[in-house]
């Protein structure tokens, strides 16, 4: 788990989110109210929310940003973390405790502990399995 979490709150944009995954070289910003987590914004949300429906840089960070997130609390041990990161197809798991953002557990969390290698391999798996198109059969 990363426990330096970047973060931004309602009254930052679009521009300013990019600026801060551009500087701290990462893809994932947690979103705040106050000191309470509630939600995030990928690269890929900026991309697919934000400047692909032609969005300014001055944009809220609301219109980007994913609510309701999955997420566990710091005690859920790396297994858990694995299958849920499978069953969800997420990359990204935030890790709350009491309402507070305190880490984040990504793909590769999972594969650089080698005693969870086959973990993050199989959520992998599941995350980037292609979908079974209806009428393929």
């Amino acid at each position: 788990m990363s426990k330096d979490c970047v973060t931004v709150t309602l009254l930052d944009n679009v521009f300013e989110i990019a600026l801060k995954m551009k500087q701290h070289d990462i893809g994932f910003v947690g979103v705040l109210d106050g000191d309470t987590f509630i939600g995030g914004v990928t690269d890929r949300d900026l991309v697919i929310r934000g400047y692909a429906e032609k969005h300014s840089g001055s944009t809220a960070v609301e219109t980007v940003m994913t609510k309701g997130m999955i997420t566990v609390a710091s005690n859920t041990t790396v297994d858990e973390a694995a299958k849920i990161m499978a069953q969800h197809q997420i990359r990204r798991l935030p890790v709350i405790d009491n309402g507070k953002l305190v880490g984040i557990v990504a793909i590769g969390d999972l594969a650089i502990r080698g005693n969870y290698e086959d973990e993050a391999g199989e959520a992998l798996s599941q995350i980037s399995k292609e979908p079974t198109l209806v009428g393929s059969h």
